[in-house]
């Protein structure tokens, strides 16, 4: 690739070949580490071809980790270190990063929101947005923390936003059991976080920050099976809000941001209007998952994953315009029956359906992504994608309460 001294250069560890493709096009250049064990060399090589260079790297050595990121630094007279694949070696970029010099954000800031006790903590002191919540070390803790509560019903979560399993509801001694055995059996140990349960309607707000200053860039409504696992069934861009809901969210979002001292790029933040008023949910420093990037994208025009970038060089974000609606939908196909090869070409050839991602395993769900001129419609078209594929609405997602 051609040298441009003024480009942003940005080592990337785990980066997807999606986000280092969008970062080319917003004029960055890339250096991307990967662990080899953790995809298989087609991807790799698809993460290559809009990177300056691919660094391979075990993510399990720390030392090795750390003295490959500050290397490649000085080599290549980085302007920014970051890290985009969720928990692994998180710990290890960002010190090494923050040694560096080249963090795009404080490292306490991302620390912060990807903890939830710890951003719990944070919002302690803040009637509007604080959340009643215990920590609990192990499995065993849980019912201690429990007690706090007063029989009320609680949610019990992992305490780090990007533990891979979800939440769940427990409302009384019979419930906590139940989840104590199925939490052992599956060898989840914790820490975990035991909070006051918060019904109601929940929002994924994305945001992009430049130099302190956050701009809400769109609030995507979230769809869930409800209690006891709140696992999450479609999203659905832009959510339908009246303008004082809308402003009391953005407001909520930006303090919180504020709070935790976050400085650049994008974040994702999850908030429910419970009877009680609006709280905050989870929140994390980066983009959101389940495709809403896209779905933004499809109803706005704006694509985040290229303003993120921008973002790093102080550029400043148009306002979005809703141009229509965009809806994701989770199905899960009947056991036994993975979908054909001509129902999915049929699928994928309707001009609203824009994504369909068939999972790798035998009994994942499949995402199917369309658009509409407004909800109702979008609604309509996901429900012809479910009919046409035979599935059933059900189980997956990032985003749980």
């Amino acid at each position: 690739m051609t040298d441009t001294p003024s480009a942003d250069r940005i080592l990337m560890v785990l980066p997807s070949d999606r986000l280092v493709r969008k970062a080319a096009e917003a004029g960055c250049r890339v250096w991307s580490v990967w662990d080899p064990a953790l995809r298989d060399r087609a991807y790799l090589d698809r993460v290559a071809q809009h990177s300056e260079q691919l660094l391979l790297a075990d993510l399990g050595d720390e030392t090795a980790l750390r003295a490959l990121i500050a290397r490649t630094a000085r080599e290549h007279r980085l302007t920014h270190v970051m890290h985009t694949g969720g928990a692994p070696a998180m710990g290890p970029v960002l010190a090494e990063a923050e040694a560096l010099g080249l963090s795009t954000n404080p490292p306490h800031a991302i620390r912060l929101l990807g903890d939830r006790v710890a951003m719990r903590e944070l919002l302690r002191t803040h009637p509007r947005l604080r959340v009643h919540a215990r920590r609990a070390a192990a499995v065993a803790g849980v019912r201690e923390a429990m007690v706090h509560f007063a029989g009320a019903p609680v949610v019990v979560k992992a305490a780090a936003a990007s533990a891979g399993f979800g939440a769940a509801l427990v409302r009384d001694t019979y419930e906590l059991g139940r989840w104590e055995r199925g939490a052992t059996a599956r060898g989840i140990c914790g820490p975990f976080i035991v909070e006051e349960y918060l019904p109601g309607p929940q929002y994924a707000v994305e945001t992009l920050s430049v130099d302190g200053m956050h701009q809400v860039v769109g609030i995507t409504a979230t769809r869930t099976t409800g209690a006891p696992h709140f696992t999450t069934t479609s999203h659905v861009h832009p959510a339908q809000l009246n303008v004082r809901d809308d402003a009391e969210i953005r407001s909520a979002v930006c303090a919180l941001l504020d709070l935790a001292g976050l400085e650049c790029g994008p974040a994702h933040t999850e908030v429910v209007q419970a009877p009680g008023g609006l709280r905050i949910l989870a929140s994390r420093a980066g983009l959101g998952g389940d495709r809403i990037p896209l779905l933004v994208e499809l109803a706005t025009g704006i694509d985040l994953e290229v303003e993120s970038f921008r973002a790093l060089t102080g550029g400043v974000l148009s306002p979005a315009t809703v141009r229509r609606t965009a809806m994701i939908g989770f199905f899960r196909l009947p056991e036994g029956r993975p979908p054909s090869r001509s129902g999915l070409g049929e699928l994928r050839a309707l001009p609203h359906v824009h994504a369909v991602d068939v999972p790798a395993r035998p009994g994942g769900p499949v995402h199917v992504v369309v658009v509409g001129a407004g909800p109702e419609e979008a609604a309509q078209q996901l429900a012809a994608a479910r009919d046409l594929l035979g599935a059933e609405t059900e189980a997956y997602a990032e985003l749980h309460p």
